[in-house]
């Protein structure tokens, strides 16, 4: 039994050795291919950046600067956040909104967002949320399949008509809305609603870089088009 023993002892040995080899080998790949992407993915995230800042310089801060264009795109968000509350982002949305309409800056609002679920729409709390503060219905078009970025700018195209508008939304997404557009060949500026405030922006640090380079890619690698052409 001894020597039993000591055999079944050596192959359980020889094979956690081997086991052990094999898992080693494969983190050193792992780790390997890890070195070799880093970089190409920084240079994506630093090229794709500076992409979507050139075309930051197409939006506006104030009202007055905005051209007087027919159309105006405001871009979806939630109107009610966790816990409850209402989304900052929403609300200072529309009031950009409000505020180019009544400047007469754009004549028409395309209320642009998410309507997958019947539950949530963001094109009719938009819609509300606008004619409560005096924009009239006629005024008001929506687009229940504005699920990305991408699919807002190229649908107001698709759908309505629209080669020239000015996108409403906060800088950073104004921003990136901007390069879309413009890289499909429409003429688009945007307006920046206000900035929330920063404890509002913390996930968005962390999610605007990846947004901007999922942007670049979609336009000249993956040829990405909306979920819903019209």
């Amino acid at each position: 039994m001894a020597d039993g023993e000591k055999k079944v002892s050596k192959k359980s040995g020889f094979g956690t050795k081997v086991r052990a080899f094999a898992r080693s080998r494969a983190v050193r790949i792992v780790l390997i291919c890890g070195a070799l992407l880093a970089p190409a993915a920084a240079a994506l995230l630093l090229w794709a950046d500076h992409q979507v800042e050139k075309a930051a310089a197409y939006v506006h801060t104030q009202v007055g600067e905005v051209p007087a264009r027919e159309y105006g795109l405001l871009l979806g968000t939630a109107r009610i956040v966790r816990g409850g509350y209402l989304n900052e982002y929403f609300l200072r949305r529309i009031r950009a909104a409000v505020q180019l309409y009544k400047a007469g800056k754009v004549k028409k609002i395309i209320v642009s967002g998410d309507n997958r679920r019947r539950e949530y729409n963001e094109p009719q709390d938009m819609k509300d949320a606008l004619m409560a503060e005096g924009i009239p219905e006629a005024a008001i078009l929506m687009d229940f399949a504005g699920f990305r970025t991408l699919d807002s700018v190229v649908r107001a195209r698709n759908v309505f008509g629209v080669r020239t508008f000015t996108v409403i939304s906060q800088q950073f997404h104004c921003a990136r809305a901007v390069y879309l557009a413009r890289a499909n060949g429409l003429d688009a500026v945007g307006f920046a609603a206000e900035e929330v405030p920063a404890r509002f922006r913390f996930k968005n640090a962390f999610r605007e870089p990846l947004a901007r380079a999922k942007a670049f890619l979609d336009l000249h690698l993956l040829g990405t088009r909306p979920h819903f052409e019209k």
